[in-house]
């Protein structure tokens, strides 16, 4: 992708050539315990166009369909893109994205979560407490993490990871409810990320 958007650049002669790109959506069955997970892998993948000037990533996870690799909504995609099209091709100063990790810290035996495109603040988008995070430790076995919203932040912790190493969020075919998101609506980019 990285190499695609360069080249496209290079050929058009169009060094800041803006790019989207829509995520993978949710798509497969549900998987109720933390899991590995390719279609994961493939999101991770995507996501490090953001690495790359003038590109922005629309998250998708939460508009898939389980029997659909394309799903019928079209809509809330086509807007999301809008959105980002209007912030990165056209610098409009709005909120175009959802919330990207920036870093994880541990604190003790938590972790605290910092974004970039938090918005007007972070929020769920069912009023329940975070969900779909997985910490790991040395053994790199992910547990269902305990989470919660502080100010801008999301902390982590589970009672039988002392020392979390790894963190996922959304790190699955098809997430059962991953429901971050910025108050604009936007909902947060799945990832995996090591503990600092």
């Amino acid at each position: 992708l990285k190499g695609m958007i360069s080249d496209w650049r290079m050929n058009w002669q169009s060094p800041e050539l803006p790019f989207i790109v829509v995520q993978l959506p949710g798509f497969m069955d549900y998987n109720y315990l933390p899991a590995e997970s390719n279609w994961a892998q493939l999101r991770a993948a995507q996501a490090t166009v953001l690495q790359i000037a003038k590109t922005a990533l629309v998250v998708a996870l939460d508009l898939g369909e389980w029997n659909d690799i394309h799903p019928d909504n079209k809509k809330d995609v086509g807007e999301r893109a809008a959105l980002a099209a209007l912030g990165v091709a056209y610098g409009e100063p709005i909120v175009y994205s959802g919330p990207v990790v920036r870093s994880a810290v541990r604190a003790g035996d938590s972790v605290v979560l910092r974004f970039d495109h938090i918005g007007s603040g972070l929020i769920t988008k069912d009023g329940l407490p975070p969900q779909e995070f997985a910490i790991a430790g040395a053994d790199k076995v992910f547990r269902w993490a305990n989470a919660r919203i502080e100010g801008n932040q999301v902390v982590l912790w589970h009672p039988d990871e002392k020392l979390p190493l790894l963190v996922r969020y959304g790190w699955a075919d098809n997430p059962v409810n991953p429901n971050l998101a910025n108050r604009e609506g936007l909902p947060a980019a799945p990832f995996m990320v090591e503990v600092q």
